[in-house]
């Protein structure tokens, strides 16, 4: 048996947490792990879906492309041991609780053409992590799917009458 340091480890492999203290990310944390792994893609194009919005939802969520931020988040081996369990819409919706419309404005061809540069689907998914952080701190902003414009309004409406 060959024996390795730690950082010699390190070095050649991804060292993920103990499974036997696994602490499970929270959506947010899930979520910003995913715009990092694209982050450290720095440059590279990847593949947009297309026409994501035309297929029925069935369909929809089978939808993946190789070399894709899909891909990516599933080429990741935290994000495949906190139990992402594959490339497509329908994973990816499961998986980052994000619905159909949030992935659509972050993948589709539509909104990006034919590729897309990794840091514009790190910064893209990264206001779907800040509205999901949105979301647990306040009750009026989780009402409304995070609209906090929206709930203000209805604030600002609700002290004119």
């Amino acid at each position: 048996m060959e024996r390795k340091t730690l950082s010699e480890v390190r070095s050649i492999a991804e060292i993920l947490p103990n499974p036997l203290r696994f602490d499970p990310m929270s959506r947010r944390e899930r979520l910003e792990r995913w715009a990092e792994t694209l982050e450290r893609q720095h440059g590279r194009n990847l593949r947009t879906l297309f026409e994501i919005e035309y297929a029925r939802p069935a369909e929809r969520e089978a939808i993946r492309a190789d070399d894709s931020p899909l891909s990516v988040a599933f080429d990741d081996a935290q994000l495949r041991a906190e139990g992402l369990s594959g490339d497509t819409i329908g994973d990816a919706m499961a998986f980052f609780g994000l619905t159909a419309t949030e992935l659509h404005a972050i993948l589709c061809y539509c909104r990006n053409g034919e590729t897309m540069a990794a840091d514009v689907a790190a910064m893209r998914i990264r206001v779907a992590a800040s509205r999901a952080g949105a979301d647990r701190s306040s009750g009026i902003a989780s009402i409304y799917g995070g609209g906090g414009l929206f709930a203000v309004l209805i604030a600002v409406g609700a002290l004119a009458f």
